[in-house]
């Protein structure tokens, strides 16, 4: 599987580093540290049988898409075992998950999961991982005193999972 993810100015990773090492602390999973996962924002996940299929769709998307403001306002998860924050969900970002699915929906070797595909997609921005019902719980609380942060998506990425290695990354204007 690989990924096409947005990553954020400066100041807004850390911050997400912040919380996600946060999490860390108060549950004692490290999926998301122990594996260096940056703080990032899956846009599309696709299935390939290897990655020279996907970097020329990829490199199109250069120019194409621009440098812009989101809200992460909100906490959430997904149960059983992710801890995510959440952006609100405005028309930048549901034109870039539109743009990213029209560049690889009809490469014949390539699927979008059916999760990342305009209309079904769930922006998120996954801050703990493989969480267990008790340290799902341990999050929340570690998590009280979350505010809204404002930040901006400067660059976006391909990349493996398991281990997460970027592969090509576009900046934005």
């Amino acid at each position: 599987m690989y990924l096409i993810s947005a990553y954020f100015d400066e100041t807004t990773t850390k911050k997400l580093q912040e919380y996600i090492n946060r999490i860390y602390e108060a549950t004692g999973n490290g999926f998301m540290v122990e594996n260096h996962v940056p703080p990032h924002m899956t846009i599309s996940a696709l299935e390939a049988r290897n990655v020279d299929v996907l970097v020329p769709g990829f490199e199109t998307l250069e120019g194409s898409l621009t440098s812009q403001e989101i809200q992460i306002v909100s906490l959430g998860q997904f149960l059983p075992y992710v801890f995510y924050g959440a952006p609100v969900l405005n028309d930048y970002l549901q034109q870039m998950s539109q743009k990213v699915f029209d560049t690889f929906k009809d490469i014949p070797e390539v699927t979008v999961s059916r999760y990342y595909r305009p209309g079904s997609w769930l922006p998120h921005i996954t801050l703990g991982k493989q969480l267990s019902k008790e340290q799902m719980s341990k999050a929340l609380e570690a998590m009280q005193d979350f505010t809204p942060i404002k930040g901006k998506i400067v660059r976006i990425g391909l990349s493996t999972v398991n281990p997460h290695k970027d592969i090509r990354i576009i900046t934005l204007e």
